[in-house]
């Protein structure tokens, strides 16, 4: 793990008119838990008021639900998951296929997406970046103010 290079996180001047939607997978409940927390709290911390949560079953299931709530309006995204590596291929496969589908979602719709997926060889390493106490990160706080950050900045250049 390295933190080294990683932005200040603090709050975002401007997001508190943004609609924003938290999408988080359901699998790993202590540490989707801890991403969750992290990301209200970002959200709280920069004033934010229109939020909508919506869980899916799994980090593969990101994708789509990002795709659908860009598509419904919203100004941001930060998707929350959690992938362990395990003895078969699968781990490489969900992984692939989370990055691209929510790289191919930002993209194409416009909608800022904050990554908040963590990819980890095993438990200690994901609750070691959950935001959990004695965590050493807060992948949830991070990926919500990359977000909430990118949409500010769009905004400033394309106002709607």
């Amino acid at each position: 793990m390295s933190g080294e290079g990683a932005p200040a996180l603090s709050t975002v001047d401007g997001a508190a008119e943004l609609r924003v939607a938290v999408v988080a997978a359901l699998w790993h409940t202590t540490v989707m838990d801890g991403l969750l927390d992290g990301a209200r709290r970002a959200l709280a911390d920069s004033d934010v008021r229109e939020v909508t949560e919506v869980r899916v079953p799994g980090t593969f299931e990101l994708p789509v639900a990002a795709a659908r709530l860009a598509r419904a309006g919203y100004d941001a995204i930060v998707a929350l998951g959690v992938v362990i590596r395990g003895g078969t291929p699968h781990f490489e496969y969900v992984c692939s296929a989370a990055t691209d589908g929510l790289t191919q979602v930002a993209v194409t719709t416009g909608v800022p997406i904050g990554f908040g997926v963590l990819t980890c060889d095993n438990d200690e390493q994901a609750i070691d970046r959950a935001g959990l106490p004695g965590s050493k990160e807060d992948k949830g706080y991070e990926a919500t103010v990359a977000a909430l950050s990118t949409a500010v900045t769009l905004a400033r250049l394309d106002p709607r």
